[in-house]
């Protein structure tokens, strides 16, 4: 006698409708938010390098709506909307937010592929957060920062780093929990 397989059971990977407005709406709030955000930035700005301990407020799109939607490419759909919507509506660094969201959207969109979309705890969200990061401190460094000391780039990598691998994943997990307990996503996967 021939033991059964046990196969976890395979998820829904085909985009409804409500997912593309879900995931559209997630972009374009964040895509609003940026602009303050970009204020924010801006006055933390004397801090140096340390600025970078908040640098995953511009990757929350990227990890809360597949935390929300978890379907293949909501991590990179939503970040690229709210990087677009934030350039078009005057981000301080112009076009180039919609390449430094393309980069950071795919890094972490990379990662929910590795676990084919079945893992979204917050080793996962970490994972995909420090991915994300890792991809925006490349995308900073080569247009930004590349005449800076070694000494300032490391400090800010680490610092970039850890706001994707901690920081990030802890805001992301709150703002759903906080969304689920008002009922708008009902429907979706827990």
């Amino acid at each position: 006698m021939q033991a059964a397989t046990i196969r976890p059971p395979i998820r829904d990977t085909h985009w409804r409708t409500r997912d593309i407005v879900v995931t559209a709406v997630i972009g374009v709030a964040f895509g609003v938010f940026f602009l303050l955000a970009n204020v924010l930035w801006q006055g933390l700005a004397a801090l140096g390098p340390f600025q970078n301990v908040f640098y995953a407020i511009w990757l929350l799109p990227a990890i809360v709506a597949p935390l929300i939607i978890r379907k293949p490419g909501a991590a990179f759909f939503a970040e690229v909307v709210a990087a677009g919507l934030s350039a078009l509506l005057g981000s301080i660094w112009g076009v180039d937010t919609l390449m430094s969201g393309i980069m950071q959207g795919a890094a972490a969109e990379a990662v929910f592929a590795l676990t084919r979309y079945r893992s979204y705890g917050a080793v996962t969200l970490g994972a995909a957060g420090l991915a994300a990061a890792l991809a925006a401190f490349v995308h900073d460094w080569y247009f930004y920062y590349s005449a800076l000391a070694p000494d300032v780039l490391l400090v800010m990598a680490v610092l970039m780093a850890l706001s994707g691998a901690l920081l990030l994943p802890a805001l992301a997990i709150a703002l759903v929990r906080a969304l689920r307990t008002t009922g708008v996503l009902d429907g979706f996967p827990t």
